[in-house]
């Protein structure tokens, strides 16, 4: 069993498992399947809010795909993620990422 297969079996199980929904969305972007990446972070954070990462990652398969607006959007939304968090690393990163953007 593939990887991607593993993971959607995972969720399958537990479809709140935040670990294996990151997991996937990581997977399909190494896949460059951008959509599907971005649906994945997209739930991540319905479930946690929180989830830093997600943003960031999200924002990245985005960026990638030349979809610079929606990167910034989640780029947004993942430096309030963060500073509510106090994740000041994840905050800084995107940060940095939202500058380069905007340049």
């Amino acid at each position: 069993m593939d990887r991607l297969q593993m993971l959607k079996d995972l969720l399958t199980q537990d479809p709140n498992n935040q670990l294996a929904r990151y997991g996937l969305g990581m997977e399909y972007s190494s896949k460059g399947d951008v959509d599907a990446a971005v649906g994945e972070f997209k739930t991540l954070v319905q479930i946690n809010p929180d989830y830093a990462n997600a943003y960031f990652m999200a924002a990245q398969a985005l960026a990638k795909a030349e979809r610079t607006d929606e990167a910034k959007q989640l780029l947004m939304q993942g430096i309030t993620a963060a500073a509510r968090t106090g994740n000041h690393h994840a905050q800084s990163e995107m940060q940095s990422f939202l500058d380069e953007l905007e340049y």
